[in-house]
């Protein structure tokens, strides 16, 4: 996937660029199961390699109990707007973080399946870069907090496909393919007719 060298190149350059005193924020966003994570963790060992401290944040731990992101009502509009708790996740986590290069954090912390909030700690020490990879980053009100956007680009056809074979909601392949084009697919839709996520992204990698 990363073969292209430019795209580590082009986050080298901006960190090199910016203050030290301070982390460089990279949002690596698409939609679900496009190839998010997998992406994310590429690029972090090569900016590790380079001599750089990483810190690598999935915004998936900061999603909402279903009981609150799923609503049978509008399943597409109220995932896009109550899946992910970004006020949070910025607040307590990301901007600390991005300002100081280091954050000792206890957060509450859930997945797609979870019925109650877990304890994650978040510890991290003079972070060079931190890479923010997750869906919907780039709504218009949290696209000001990136230093740097990368989009995956990926088509529903081929995400569907690496979902099912993934596994990781732990959904059986029918509920795996009624959950994305229930839920996830159409509310990238919205995303994508509200945002343009894609325009508004620095870099575009095809996945």
């Amino acid at each position: 996937m990363l073969e292209d060298v430019s795209v580590t190149s082009a986050i080298i350059e901006k960190r090199e660029a910016l203050s030290p005193q301070r982390s460089l924020l990279v949002a690596v966003s698409g939609i679900d199961a496009s190839g998010k994570g997998f992406i994310t963790q590429q690029l972090a060992e090569r900016l590790r390699k380079a001599g750089w401290n990483v810190a690598v944040i999935s915004a998936d731990d900061w999603l909402n109990l279903p009981k609150v992101c799923v609503n049978s009502d509008n399943y597409a509009e109220h995932f896009y707007e109550h899946a992910i708790r970004f006020d949070e996740m910025f607040k307590q986590l990301i901007m600390p973080l991005k300002r100081n290069r280091g954050i000792s954090l206890t957060a509450d912390c859930a997945d797609a399946r979870a019925t109650a909030f877990r304890k994650e700690r978040y510890d991290f020490r003079n972070i060079d870069v931190v890479l923010l990879e997750g869906i919907f980053l780039f709504k218009s009100t949290y696209r000001h907090h990136f230093d740097q956007t990368i989009w995956i680009d990926c088509s529903f056809k081929s995400a569907l496909q690496r979902a099912i074979k993934r596994g990781q909601e732990g959904l059986s392949r029918e509920e795996t393919v009624r959950a994305f084009q229930t839920i996830y697919f159409p509310a990238q839709a919205i995303h994508t007719a509200r945002d343009n996520p894609r325009e508004a992204a620095d870099i575009v990698l095809t996945n």
